[in-house]
């Protein structure tokens, strides 16, 4: 039951990106949700700080896709390759996202190739991170 129960959850985070219904964040994300991110060594816990996050990657990248997903032997766990641009730079990552038993994200976390493209995402996000984190 877990295997289908994370497909679904899946199937709702490819809606949720091919419609743009970022919406969608409230119920795929656990209120305990941690994302790490590919340019900071400290995760950033917590569902605000996370759909904060996530829906600003979304707006920054460009002519993003999906090309595979491999699920871990529990059903718990999906790698998801993917490829994007940031302006003129073309990058190439992996989503790696943990759900619990109810289908939601727990954990998630980024890795990004080559050093341009992540520069270019890492400079992006940080000018919007500076607005959104206390001083």
């Amino acid at each position: 039951m877990t295997l289908e129960t994370t497909q679904k959850s899946i199937q709702r985070w490819h809606h949720m990106l091919k419609t743009r219904d970022l919406s969608l964040l409230n119920e795929l994300l656990s209120e305990e949700v941690v994302f790490k991110s590919p340019v900071a060594f400290k995760p950033y816990p917590g569902k605000q700080v996370v759909t904060f996050i996530l829906t600003n990657v979304v707006e920054i990248f460009e002519n993003f896709r999906y090309h595979r997903e491999f699920y871990t032997a529990d059903g718990l766990s999906v790698v998801l390759e993917f490829s994007a641009n940031v302006g003129e730079k073309t990058l190439k990552g992996i989503d790696m996202i943990q759900f619990n038993e109810q289908g939601q994200i727990i954990d998630f976390e980024v890795m990004i190739r080559p050093k341009s493209g992540l520069e270019a995402l890492a400079l992006q996000m940080g000018q919007r991170m500076a607005q959104f984190l206390p001083k």
